[in-house]
């Protein structure tokens, strides 16, 4: 488990095979999350990008919402890119007024924060917990984190015409990108999640 521990890929919905792969390219042995059986057997969780009403709806309808927000509480590391990140996020700005977070990562997320899909982007963004060169980050309809709370760490941020704007953030065992780190063969954000794991065990 200390050398390849177990990551589950949340597979409800979004970008799942890709997950999978940028884990197993780091060591760890990816298994997908359908049910609680499955959340109880990892070591740690990606929750992926896609369309984050979807897969907070279909947590809810397979019984799995309360058994994830019980694990994020609980310690289970947890990363989350784009809608992943709006989904460990306390508060949810510009959600469906019926959408339901995981939780556990005290800070503020805009939905769909850059735009629609048109105003997808890639950038260069410093990310200095997983080192140089800086990493390429692909932003399809991303959120943008608002504002954080004292236990949260901000990892990279971009600049927009207004102001800086979070784009990674880490809180004890949860870590969130509003980029998708899974999309450029870059695999260094995984590699740090991994050893998040590795440490929590």
């Amino acid at each position: 488990m200390v050398n390849r521990p177990t990551i589950g890929v949340l597979a409800l919905q979004g970008d799942v095979r890709e997950h999978v792969a940028a884990l197993a390219d780091v060591g760890a042995l990816p298994v997908p999350v359908k049910d609680v059986d499955a959340l109880a057997s990892v070591d740690g969780l990606v929750i992926p990008g896609g369309e984050s009403t979807t897969i907070s709806m279909l947590a809810v309808r397979w019984g799995l919402m309360e058994p994830l927000q019980t694990a994020a509480r609980s310690g289970l590391p947890m990363y989350g890119s784009c809608a992943g990140m709006i989904l460990l996020a306390d508060t949810i700005l510009d959600g469906r007024a019926d959408q339901q977070p995981i939780g556990g990562i005290d800070m503020v997320v805009r939905r769909n924060a850059f735009g629609r899909q048109v105003d997808s982007f890639e950038s260069d963004v410093d990310f200095p917990a997983i080192g140089a060169p800086p990493i390429r980050a692909v932003f399809i309809r991303a959120p943008w984190v608002e504002s954080v709370g004292p236990s949260v760490d901000v990892l990279a941020t971009v600049p927009t015409a207004a102001d800086d704007r979070i784009v990674a953030v880490r809180s004890g065992s949860l870590l969130a990108t509003s980029f998708h780190p899974e999309l450029t063969g870059d695999h260094r954000v995984h590699a740090l999640f991994a050893d998040m794991v590795r440490g929590a065990a």
